[in-house]
């Protein structure tokens, strides 16, 4: 029996190891893509917005992408309109404004939900009931920080600003 528990366990653990890199996603452009590219990499995940108090976090995350860059992390911005409303815009004005506001050159994906029923799965499957950090998304700007193995490590709230303490040091052991 306790064979049997074990091979489920590990047959479990291995199905999610590779589900963040599975998932399809569109980037900023409309192409069709996945966090694939990114295996082997640190990943912060990052529900973004252009007119939220917290956009300014925007400059954060540009600095962070070009200081860990070449050690391994790549900054994942999601779009998404479920706070506040506040990313009303198309892709094309979102791209717009995040490279001639903060000069942005992490990779952007199209818009999509982060909570409820239209979840996107890449967020279901990290944050959804199933999901190894479960719980809904509270605001603009959470982050997710994935491991280079593809497993979630931590979350962090739209507070945690890109040059906070806390999330350097995670960063920093996950790279």
């Amino acid at each position: 029996m306790k064979l049997i528990s074990l091979a489920l366990m590990t047959a479990l653990s291995s199905a999610y190891a590779g589900s963040v890199y599975d998932h399809e996603l569109k980037d900023i452009d409309g192409k069709e893509t996945s966090l694939a590219a990114h295996k082997g990499k640190v990943i912060l995940m990052v529900n973004v917005a252009s007119r939220c108090g917290f956009t300014r976090q925007y400059k954060g995350l540009e600095e962070l992408h070009r200081k860990f860059k070449g050690k391994g992390l790549v900054i994942c911005g999601f779009p998404c309109n479920q706070f506040g409303g506040q990313e009303p815009g198309s892709e094309k004005e979102i791209k717009e404004f995040c490279s001639s506001k903060f000069g942005v050159t992490f990779p952007m994906y199209s818009k999509i939900d982060v909570n409820g029923p239209n979840r996107h799965p890449l967020y279901e499957s990290i944050i959804g009931e199933k999901g190894p950090l479960k719980g809904n998304v509270k605001w603009n700007f959470g982050k997710i920080l994935i491991g280079k193995d593809g497993k979630p490590i931590e979350r962090f709230g739209s507070m945690t600003s890109p040059s906070s303490k806390k999330l350097l040091k995670a960063i920093e052991a996950a790279l």
